[in-house]
């Protein structure tokens, strides 16, 4: 039976809290409830199509209804749907760990799986302070404390939540949270040091260096996540940034996190975004287009020195004990291996750096709009900033909800955005093609200039 879009409309007001949503604004307004997807395209129950420029929320890899990948789901759902990891092993679980270690940076060789990037971020989180807990070293176990960047966001589990640096998120669960030390965002459109860009000599690794030097004893780790800080509004890293801080971790004997929650599986043009400053973190989160987009399911990497401190007799009690229900799901992991294999299949890593380099070309002409103040781009991750006032880089106030306005708008000439706040995010599917590439930010630019000058006309 086909339902009305009357009827849904009055059960999801009804029965459905929607995430990071003001409800109250929500109920105001009818929601465009998606049906199906189809390649780069999301179709609504009333038979709309819309351009998929976010990835479904940063997941989805090859598109909708890739054959190769949900046939993978129907063939594990044959065999079986679900069997713990508690007690027991499955052959897909197996696999996929194998194929993580093949393509992740080098020296990370175990592979913990859970169900989202909070979770793999929670358990990098414990694996760390548990680490330095069984050092036979009494010093060592001074380790309690991390080190995390302003605006950061890790996810929002307590621990992910305490690492994480973005108050609209976060400061109502202050209280909950323990503390930690906080560093300098590189945000080079508004250098929170009053900076230069490209004159600056990484001035905010400057301060991550202090606080190390003089706190090394009670640092256990320290979090970012490479090359662009997503939820914070698509900030990048400058070049060198990540490299020197993983020297000055190997300095101080900080253990590294490197959340690749987001930027993994192609997004910044390389497999994972360490890569491209040769760096090797001591735990990888990995999660998002891991499945494609279509389970699921994350994972926690870490290097052998920290396995091994797990490793003991029964009564020495130093296991990990953290686990989850679904914990290397068959059929999230057998749809993660073809995920992979379809990815070196289709060469998709170079269509990427291609489809970048066409979308670099395309987002010249945003620098002529009155309001935008500034273009982030890594790979097929971009963030427009807008500004109120280009010169000074008066931000619109929160009230205004600009970005909110201009995603709407995108929405009727068939593009599917989000905002981070000023920030208009592009996160198209990887597999797009040239001429919806074009599309999605024509469609974006015109959104922009419609919205911001309004005023003028």
């Amino acid at each position: 039976m086909k339902l009305d879009y009357t009827q849904l409309v009055q059960w999801d007001k009804d029965y459905v809290w929607h995430p990071f949503t003001q409800m109250q604004m929500w109920n105001a307004d009818d929601p465009l409830i998606i049906e199906r997807g189809e390649g780069s395209y999301l179709v609504d129950v009333l038979g709309n199509r819309y351009l998929d420029g976010i990835s479904s929320l940063w997941v989805t890899v090859h598109g909708h209804a890739h054959p190769v990948l949900t046939q993978a789901i129907k063939d594990q759902v044959d065999k079986i749907a679900h069997t713990t990891l508690l007690g027991l092993a499955n052959v897909p679980s197996i696999q996929l760990a194998k194929m993580l270690v093949a393509i992740t940076p080098p020296g990370l060789n175990k592979v913990f799986y859970s169900d989202a990037g909070a979770t793999s971020v929670e358990i990098a989180l414990k694996i760390a302070f548990q680490y330095w807990q069984q050092q036979t070293d009494p010093q060592g176990r001074q380790k309690k404390k991390f080190i995390s960047l302003e605006e950061a966001y890790h996810g929002d589990t307590v621990g992910a939540v305490s690492v994480g640096g973005m108050d609209l998120f976060h400061a109502t669960y202050r209280d909950l949270l323990f503390e930690g030390y906080r560093v300098p965002t590189p945000y080079c459109y508004r250098c929170p040091l009053g900076r230069e860009h490209d004159k600056c000599n990484l001035a905010c690794v400057q301060v991550v260096e202090d606080i190390m030097a003089e706190h090394h004893q009670e640092i256990a780790g320290m979090i970012v996540e490479p090359l662009v800080q997503g939820a914070a509004g698509m900030l990048m890293a400058p070049e060198g940034y990540l490299r020197k801080i993983r020297e000055l971790c190997t300095t101080y004997n900080i253990l590294l996190i490197a959340d690749e929650v987001a930027v993994g599986f192609g997004r910044t043009g390389t497999m994972f975004a360490c890569e491209q400053e040769g760096v090797s973190p001591d735990i990888m989160c990995i999660a998002k287009g891991m499945t494609g987009g279509y389970l699921p399911l994350a994972a926690t990497l870490t290097t052998e020195t920290i396995f091994q401190a797990f490793l003991g007799e029964h009564r020495e009690c130093k296991t990990f004990f953290h686990g989850h229900t679904y914990t290397g799901n068959p059929v999230g992991c057998a749809v993660a291996l073809a995920n992979i294999e379809v990815m070196e299949q289709t060469r998709l890593i170079q269509h990427v750096q291609h489809s970048a380099q066409i979308l670099s070309s395309e987002l010249e002409k945003f620098k002529f709009l009155r309001h935008v103040g500034d273009i982030r781009q890594k790979g097929l991750m971009v963030g427009i900033e807008l500004v109120k006032d280009k010169y000074t880089k008066e931000p619109y106030p929160w009230e205004e909800n600009i970005g909110h306005q201009v995603i709407l708008e995108a929405r009727k000439h068939g593009l599917i955005i989000r905002p981070l706040g000023n920030v208009i995010v592009l996160m198209p599917i990887l597999t797009m093609s040239e001429e919806q590439l074009q599309r999605v930010v024509s469609i974006t630019y015109q959104a922009i200039k419609t919205v911001t000058e309004r005023d003028r006309q």
